[in-house]
């Protein structure tokens, strides 16, 4: 089992984070539509992490940092879109950077986050889509007991493109 550790985002790895951002931009940009050249600038991106961390003051989302057993940020993991009323449903979603692929970090960092979400954050339901090229994503998804729930046809722009999205999803266990 990949050793990691899960930090919230927060004014001290602002910097971390926007770099590990630039460093993957390209990356990251063949599989989820672009956050577009004002995202990267310092000011504004401090703004964009300043918002998220009153977001999650105010538990309408959680944003970690995924850290290797060195302490090296490898990633991110985020539950967003939370759904207060009834059943507490939220979205999962993940990346990991270029250099740090293969290395069961993706998978790893999922089973700890189901931990968070089900259990520190009270989620219910975790949802999560990803792009049918995206096979090392679905596996992720598969490993961790996440269930397919359907195929939206054209549902994200990802550059000129048009793409599906498949959305998995993975109840809370009884306790």
């Amino acid at each position: 089992m990949t050793n990691l550790t899960l930090e919230f985002l927060s004014q001290e790895n602002t910097e971390e984070i926007l770099e590990f951002e630039k460093e993957n931009r390209d990356f990251f940009e063949a599989f989820v539509p672009s956050r577009g050249d004002e995202y990267y600038q310092p000011a504004i991106f401090q703004g964009i992490i300043n918002s998220l961390i009153e977001e999650q003051l105010q538990d309408l989302c959680y944003m970690y940092v995924i850290r290797n057993q060195e302490g090296e940020m490898v990633g991110r993991i985020n539950i967003v879109n939370i759904v207060q009323e009834g059943c507490r449903r939220a979205e999962l979603g993940y990346r990991i950077g270029q250099k740090h692929g293969g290395k069961g970090y993706a998978t790893a960092a999922v089973k700890l986050i189901m931990s968070e979400a089900f259990g520190r954050h009270r989620i219910e339901h975790l949802d999560a889509g990803t792009s049918p090229s995206n096979m090392g994503s679905q596996i992720v998804l598969l490993k961790n007991g996440f269930e397919f729930v359907r195929r939206e046809e054209k549902a994200v722009q990802v550059g000129d493109r048009w793409e599906d999205s498949i959305w998995f999803m993975k109840k809370k266990m009884a306790d």
